[in-house]
């Protein structure tokens, strides 16, 4: 992408680097407008805007807290969800992203009530900031002005105080399988795990909780076997956190007054913006990491393992190779990889021994030299002993030349005689001056 990128291609690659990781949304670029960027630049093209969505977001609080203008009309009946899902950062940490829901209430073809009209609000900040900087979006949809406002979350504390600040009047509905989750929770603990007696005692309670009387349901939990239990002491304490938690929440569970009233009973729709927005955000893919210092959790970088975003099977052949067959179209071609080839680590080499000192030359001068019959082998280099490499010397011994070879052969010491004259022969094949 050669200069500044067009307002419409830039727009393109910061929607693909949200919803991929940034080598996947360069190539995806690559294929869709024939533009060729770098992973870096997709990654700071795609953060970039990300921050500047933020400062927009901040700048829009800042001006409704301090004009405080007249909210939109909103509907009649609207859903209000606040949920928070964990999500892997860097270094092995993990941070939570809150996650706000707005839905409009509506009854579907079978007459049970839906939310229809989802928009979602992310951020990774805490619970206050975060209640804070959602005022945008529940200005934007007419939560102030709202017939019936229908909060339904889980039991968290932080939830409840989201809905005191932006509509204290909101119906407070604890959401049915999380109430369900801890009935399971104690039925297990008593009855035992994958037991029918437990799957009985849950499926009668369930259905109690939902089309009865909660105060039964109750009852009921406070009757469990736990004594007979495998593990009594764990029984007590499963019952004990069961009947605290919904007891407290006695108000929040009239599932049947809730239905009658046209009202949903669960968060499937929070439950729907933690998969589609933070398991969006998050790419869904192996290797991925967000930095703890960032403001917007869909800021996210790979990981630098060499195996990070790598897939087999199906998945890893581009829609357009699956629509052929599995053979790559010829109009679309796959783009080129920007990855080095892989090389396995070099193993360490043992360490070399230590070589000995070389041998000093022994030398003799004439005087100390003992004289020598021609035939016999000289005293100062005899032939059992072929790496000592005596010098030549031609003042003791006119008729007499001896030849040594080196170049890591073995030393070969060897004498040749010619009466008038001296002849020095050396082996072919020796690398360096044989003779001296």
């Amino acid at each position: 992408m050669p200069g500044a990128p067009t307002p419409r291609r830039h727009e393109r690659l910061v929607r693909l680097g949200t919803w991929l990781p940034f080598r996947p949304a360069a190539r995806m670029l690559a294929v869709f407008t024939g533009a060729t960027v770098s992973e870096a630049t997709a990654r700071r093209q795609t953060e970039g805007a990300g921050a500047a969505y933020v400062a927009l977001q901040q700048a829009e609080v800042e001006r409704l807290e301090r004009e405080a203008p007249e909210p939109p009309a909103g509907p009649a009946v609207q859903q209000v969800t606040v949920d928070g899902a964990l999500v892997p950062l860097l270094h092995a940490e993990w941070g939570e992203v809150e996650t706000l829901t707005i839905g409009t209430v509506e009854a579907g073809r079978d007459g049970q009530p839906y939310a229809r009209a989802l928009s979602y609000f992310s951020r990774r900040a805490a619970h206050d900031d975060f209640a804070r900087w959602a005022l945008a979006e529940t200005h934007a949809r007419g939560t102030e002005t709202a017939g019936t406002v229908v909060g339904v979350c889980d039991g968290a504390d932080w939830c409840q105080s989201f809905l005191d600040l932006h509509r204290p009047d909101a119906v407070r509905i604890l959401d049915f399988p999380h109430a369900v989750g801890y009935l399971a929770t104690a039925a297990k603990a008593s009855c035992g795990a994958e037991t029918p007696e437990a799957a009985a005692w849950l499926a009668e309670q369930a259905h109690e909780l939902k089309h009865g009387d909660p105060v039964l349901v109750l009852g009921a939990l406070e009757g469990l076997p736990v004594a007979a239990a495998s593990d009594p002491a764990a029984a007590v304490a499963a019952q004990g956190r069961a009947a605290e938690y919904l007891g407290t929440r006695l108000g929040q569970i009239r599932y049947a007054a809730f239905r009658a009233a046209g009202y949903p009973i669960g968060s499937g729709a929070g439950e729907s913006g933690n998969k589609v927005v933070v398991g969006g955000g998050s790419k869904g893919r192996a290797g991925i990491g967000r930095r703890t210092t960032s403001t917007r959790w869909w800021r996210c970088e790979r990981s630098s393992t060499p195996t990070a975003g790598r897939r087999s099977g199906p998945g890893s052949v581009r829609p357009c190779a699956r629509a052929h067959g599995g053979r790559p179209h010829p109009l679309h071609p796959p783009p080129p990889s920007r990855r080095r080839p892989w090389r396995s680590p070099r193993r360490p080499r043992p360490p070399r021994p230590a070589r000995p000192p070389p041998a000093a030359p022994r030398r003799s001068s004439t005087a100390n030299r003992p004289s020598a019959t021609p035939g016999t082998p000289h005293p100062a280099s005899p032939a059992a002993a072929p790496t000592a490499m005596p010098t030549r010397n031609s003042d003791a011994h006119p008729h007499r030349a001896e030849v040594r070879l080196f170049g890591g052969h073995d030393a070969i010491l060897f004498g040749i005689r010619r009466r008038g004259r001296q002849a020095l022969k050396a082996p072919t094949g020796c690398r360096r001056s044989c003779v001296r």
